[in-house]
């Protein structure tokens, strides 16, 4: 005779182990609202998966991506997003990180006005990362959070924290320790179904809400289907039409062209946009990757002061500001060192220059990796925007974005060194060893690497190798000279790290992987995807 816990569970299966405190999490309600999520959602969202692959064979056959003249009217009408609760109207700065424990209390107290937790980029997606996140929001959210360092060193809330956001991952990742009707659910439900099932209500009473980041979109057919998701889940829980609130990440070239669109879609829902500046940078190398004119150099060239950038940016601003919503700017990774004052000074010029072009461009916020980078990038926006909480009175309605600008990607002084080719393997297989030991936001050469940033490193190197690129010395960048450089690059990492720390810290795999990433005549579209087969736990 069944229990009704074993009806609510039939054809669910947790293949990852199960330790006491997920309990917790992994409820047998919480289950059967996911598992309602991925029966009614999965098939649209394995469509739109396949159609991202149909558009992708359309630009290698040379249809180049424009604003879409179906949905023209939707972009001259006038209409705007529903309200925005009034403790997502200031986001002048915002930190960004993973979910582990330390890392909620402290991004919560930095004084940034937003903390996003991540699941996605900045998490690498072991099971224990992934369930052990969610019980620790959990616990923030209810203020019963707190945590000892072996240095006996403890961390709890202040009085005043920062409005929680959470960024499930995106419509292409699966999670494999949860199975429905023999299938993986999709990663995004998982996240996303969790995080609103044991929060919703409480975070309401606390006078804020269930606030998400949607990150990967390439279409408004994607923003729809996850407007669809927010619908089916509000009414699961009679809650009203409109009480979860979402900022969009603007990180695909094909998702710049449907902004509108984007809002449009999500309009009940739609908090803002936000310009995830090396996403985007890495989709149009994947999107581009035939074409030599589409050809990067060094990333660090690739900064948000290029023409084909700018574009992006005041399209952006022009969009949300049009519609009501907040614009959002880009993230400053760098990571401030203890010894090394001199960096410190030249790293903040930086960070500070690059927030004032944001400011002066129209947005309303931006991102930072570190609490120490926080009053660093709040300083132009408190100068430029005063009491106001934000600048969604600049419109930049004369300002018109032609199609052309947003994939004319040459920059006049860009140069491909030798460098820059052992920065990228260099960089990527110490950010892929970092994920597969199960840490996702690694600290590389005072800089907070996440996936995004491993992915240029990558499809850069790719692009490079396929097209037989020369450097600005004259040399070309041929697949025997590349081995030279990765084996070289290879055993430098290992007199970095020791022998010991060599074998175990997962390095010989991250070669492996990032070499047949490069190599390969096929672009593989996520590096995440071949690598989450990889992960241990």
């Amino acid at each position: 005779m069944s229990t009704q816990t074993d009806t609510l569970l039939e054809d669910i299966d947790i293949t990852g182990t199960m330790c006491s405190q997920y309990d917790q999490i992994l409820t047998p309600e919480a289950l059967q609202f996911i598992a309602h999520l991925h029966r009614r959602f999965n098939g649209r969202r394995l469509e739109l998966l396949r159609l991202r692959d149909l558009r992708t064979i359309a630009i290698q056959k040379g249809e180049m991506p424009q604003f879409l003249p179906e949905t023209a009217p939707i972009r001259e009408a006038d209409w705007t997003v529903n309200a925005i609760p009034d403790d997502l109207q200031n986001r002048r700065t915002e930190i960004t990180g993973p979910v582990d424990r330390r890392m909620v209390i402290n991004a919560l107290n930095s004084g940034a006005n937003v903390f996003m937790a991540d699941f996605e980029d900045a998490s690498s997606p072991t099971w224990s990362n992934m369930v052990e996140g969610q019980a620790n929001l959990y616990d923030a959210i209810r203020r019963q959070i707190d945590f000892t360092a072996e240095n006996g060193k403890t961390y709890q809330l202040n009085d005043n924290i920062a409005t929680l956001v959470v960024r499930p991952r995106g419509w292409h990742l699966h999670e494999k320790h949860l199975l429905v009707d023999n299938q993986a659910i999709s990663a995004s439900l998982f996240d996303f179904g969790l995080y609103f099932f044991h929060n919703a209500h409480q975070l309401l009473q606390n006078g804020s809400g269930p606030y998400f980041y949607l990150p990967k979109l390439e279409s408004h057919s994607e923003a729809r289907l996850w407007n669809d998701v927010f619908i089916a889940a509000q009414e699961w829980f009679h809650l009203p039409l409109g009480t979860i609130k979402a900022t969009v990440l603007i990180e695909t070239i094909l998702a710049a062209f449907e902004m509108d669109e984007i809002i449009y879609e999500l309009r009940h829902h739609l908090a803002g946009l936000n310009a995830g500046r090396w996403d985007y940078i890495f989709s149009i190398i994947k999107k581009f990757k035939d074409y030599p004119e589409f050809i990067l150099p060094d990333r660090t060239q690739v900064t948000m002061r290029m023409p084909f950038m700018r574009a992006y940016c005041r399209l952006l601003v022009q969009t949300c500001h049009k519609r009501g919503a907040h614009a959002i700017g880009g993230m400053s990774a760098f990571i401030p060192s203890r010894r090394d004052a001199e960096v410190n000074r030249i790293a903040f010029e930086r960070v500070e220059a690059d927030k004032q072009l944001e400011v002066e461009t129209g947005f309303d916020g931006t991102w930072v990796a570190h609490p120490d980078l926080v009053s660093v990038a709040k300083a132009p926006f408190d100068a430029m925007l005063g009491a106001q909480p934000h600048q969604k009175h600049i419109k930049r309605e004369h300002d018109r974005i032609e199609a052309e600008a947003l994939i004319d990607v040459y920059i006049k002084e860009g140069t491909i060194s030798e460098s820059s080719l052992r920065a990228n393997i260099n960089i990527g297989i110490l950010y892929i060893a970092s994920w597969l030991r199960g840490v996702g936001a690694a600290a590389i050469h005072n800089l907070m690497e996440d996936a995004a940033t491993a992915e240029i490193s990558r499809a850069q190197v790719w692009q490079w190798l396929h097209h037989e690129v020369k450097t600005f010395e004259g040399r070309p960048i041929t697949l025997n000279w590349y081995k030279n450089v990765f084996a070289d690059e290879l055993t430098k990492i290992k007199e970095d790290v020791g022998t010991e720390a060599f074998t175990k810290g997962h390095y010989e795999q991250a070669a492996e992987l990032f070499d047949r990433l490069v190599t390969q005549p096929q672009f593989e579209p996520f590096l995440t995807l071949p690598a989450y087969d990889l992960l241990d736990a």
